[in-house]
């Protein structure tokens, strides 16, 4: 089960088919992506597991193994393609797919009890929601293959070592602390973190040259904002950092 929230909008996923599960996920994240009025966006699980991941025996054949990958890549593309800061409060174990949704978000907060992991390995498998691709982004390549090779569990302090996660916290902070810093984010300018967001993962899969000409573009996309305005204005008359952002 998993909780997407921000201030006074919350959907609970928690069908017990997997299937569904991501379906509804998938549902629940473009319903953000398409809300102006959003401006931040938690993702939580349960004190004692942000998600565990999928039943193996759900999997089947090859045929069912395919329907599910593609479950899971529409639903944590759509996370991942929400047009605002998203942070994931792992609470508990993040283990598989678990592990792959907090990272399918931009920001981690971890409880210091908590421990992830890719542990596909340990059945003969790999993982197939973004844990080769997504890890490797995170901590590099060579980090990302021993932890997909040994499936071995991560703690909180390794994790924040290695950049997998950003915040360490006590148990009971964790998804207090993921909202408190939703709620520093959105009072930001958010349309223009969303064009950053979109540059920094877009040009990541692009080449140096390409990756400037998408930042130019969203540059000058930027200046039609509202927030950009507001804060050229603010910076002339106020100096830096005393800006009011609608989010517009």
């Amino acid at each position: 089960a998993y909780e997407i929230t921000y201030g006074d909008w919350s959907s609970d996923v928690c069908s017990s088919d997997l299937r569904a599960v991501l379906a509804e996920l998938a549902a629940a994240a473009r319903t953000v992506a398409a809300d102006p009025t959003v401006k931040a966006v938690v993702v939580a699980g349960g004190p004692k597991a942000f998600a565990a991941g999928a039943d193996i025996s759900e999997f089947g054949d090859q045929t069912r193994a395919r329907e599910i990958a593609e479950g899971f890549r529409a639903a944590f593309d759509a996370v991942a393609a929400i047009p605002r800061p998203v942070i994931a409060a792992i609470g508990g174990y993040a283990l598989g797919g678990g592990l792959e949704l907090a990272m399918a978000c931009d920001l981690r907060v971890m409880s210091e009890r908590a421990r992830v992991g890719q542990p596909e390995i340990l059945l003969g498998v790999i993982p197939g929601a973004g844990g080769t691709q997504r890890l490797a982004r995170l901590v590099g390549p060579a980090r990302a293959k021993e932890l997909v090779w040994s499936g071995r569990q991560v703690g909180a302090e390794e994790a924040r070592a290695i950049g997998l996660v950003d915040r360490v916290v006590a148990p009971e902070e964790t998804e207090a602390e993921a909202r408190r810093w939703a709620g520093e984010l959105g009072a930001g300018a958010v349309v223009a973190m969303g064009l950053a967001k979109a540059a920094i993962d877009d040009g990541l899969g692009r080449d140096l040259a390409a990756g400037l000409d998408l930042e130019a573009e969203a540059f000058v996309e930027v200046f039609g904002t509202e927030d950009a305005r507001t804060g050229v204005a603010s910076f002339l008359e106020h100096g830096p950092g005393r800006a009011t952002f609608s989010g517009r």
